[in-house]
């Protein structure tokens, strides 16, 4: 029987893309959004993958979604916490919503779906999680001081759930992606874009598909022994 994975902001951008490369790898997805219904709509659309609105950053939400989802598709066998947003400033112009927000999107939901779905893996002995942090979050960014320290507590909270699932078969690794050719980054202006990619390396913007090819691997039984691990996919960018 297909397992199961549900991907959080996973209508737009690398959460799609990861989204699609699940359902074309045979698994049954469910991609989670926060409120944009005209990309959910398109996404369903031209994917055939299911769509469900709720907000990750409450836990009676993520209750209610996974809920949801069980009922229509069956228990949650891999959870991609993907979601995530900018509320740029600098510390000293920062207001404690554009924080507050930050921390509960991109971190908080990621304990908010663990827990909901960890109770099911640990009775069913499988589990693959896999959180989707940031280059940001290693090597820290200007004006992002709320970002930086959402996307490092990924990592460490990647790290100690991994030791307690893993005498469960639940694996938890992270991925860290550089800058990828997305809607948000096309958005920067081209003079700043230019000297992003001349910090890369390998000379260019990664791919959401390469991203999803890294998630792809981690939840397939062949990533069965890595737990507890980061995945750098930046170009070399940062050398973690």
């Amino acid at each position: 029987m297909a397992r199961v994975a549900v991907v959080t902001g996973g209508t737009r951008g690398i959460g799609r893309s990861i989204a699609e490369a699940l359902h074309k790898g045979g698994y049954k997805v469910a991609a989670n959004y926060a409120g944009n219904d005209e990309a959910a709509k398109k996404c369903s659309a031209e994917t055939g993958i299911r769509c469900y609105r709720f907000d990750v950053s409450s836990y009676a939400a993520c209750v209610d979604g996974v809920k949801a989802i069980e009922a229509d598709l069956g228990p949650v066998d891999i959870l991609v916490n993907n979601a995530g947003i900018t509320r740029d400033a600098v510390l000293h112009r920062m207001k404690p919503e554009q924080w507050g927000e930050v921390i509960a999107t991109n971190l908080t939901s990621c304990f908010n779906m663990c827990r909901v779905v960890i109770d099911g893996m640990r009775e069913r002995n499988f589990g693959r999680i896999v959180n989707i942090g940031s280059i940001n979050g290693q090597a820290g960014q200007y004006g992002q001081v709320n970002y930086a320290a959402a996307k490092s507590g990924i990592h460490g909270f990647t790290k100690a759930l991994a030791q307690e699932g893993a005498a469960k078969g639940i694996t938890v690794n992270a991925i860290a992606p550089g800058y990828i050719d997305t809607d948000m980054v096309r958005a920067v202006p081209p003079n700043v874009l230019e000297k992003i990619v001349a910090r890369i390396p390998v000379g260019r913007l990664g791919h959401a598909e390469e991203i999803a090819r890294g998630v792809l691997f981690l939840v397939s039984d062949e990533g069965g022994f890595i737990t507890g691990s980061t995945l750098s996919i930046n170009g070399g960018q940062h050398m973690y």
